[in-house]
């Protein structure tokens, strides 16, 4: 069955749809936090990558299954399962709207300094036109919640 990378921006709402499609039944992960993630080198430091070896066996057990899968992400090695996904989904909304959402956010503290906003900011300019060339699918989340994850779905469904 069908296994739909979910990815985006910091603040865009991916752990809000992955949310909401748990509470419909499906299988949603949210990889960029816990065992999913190690800091891996790129160029003069390290950068959170996938673990290679956790995401096939995620994604290998899912396609015995039957059963869908949304996985979100948003990491530089993603691109290496891309063959493996039936969608790639960027959901996205304008910085100002991201920016508020993690300000606002609560169970993530990530974009609260003005060092990690900023980051979100540089992180939009310099990732997220990668994401959106590489993306079959874009969902803009300012639509309302059940909206977003009504599109999800009907990936799955077709």
């Amino acid at each position: 069955m069908a296994v739909i990378l979910v990815t985006g921006m910091s603040g865009v709402g991916k752990s809000t749809a992955l949310g909401e499609l748990r509470l419909r039944g499906y299988r949603a992960v949210d990889t960029d936090h816990g065992e999913w993630i190690e800091d891996l080198p790129w160029l003069t430091g390290t950068e959170p990558q996938w673990r290679v070896d956790l995401i096939e066996a995620l994604i290998a057990a899912h396609e015995r299954s039957g059963e869908p899968l949304f996985l979100a992400g948003t990491v530089r090695n993603q691109v290496r399962f891309y063959p493996r996904f039936a969608e790639v989904v960027l959901l996205s909304a304008p910085l100002e709207v991201m920016l508020e959402r993690v300000a606002a956010r609560s169970g993530n503290d990530f974009g609260k300094s003005a060092e990690e906003r900023a980051r979100i900011v540089a992180d939009t300019a310099a990732v997220e036109p990668l994401l959106r060339s590489s993306a079959t699918v874009e969902i803009d989340t300012r639509a309302p919640l059940a909206e977003v994850v009504d599109r999800l779905v009907a990936l799955v469904s077709r």
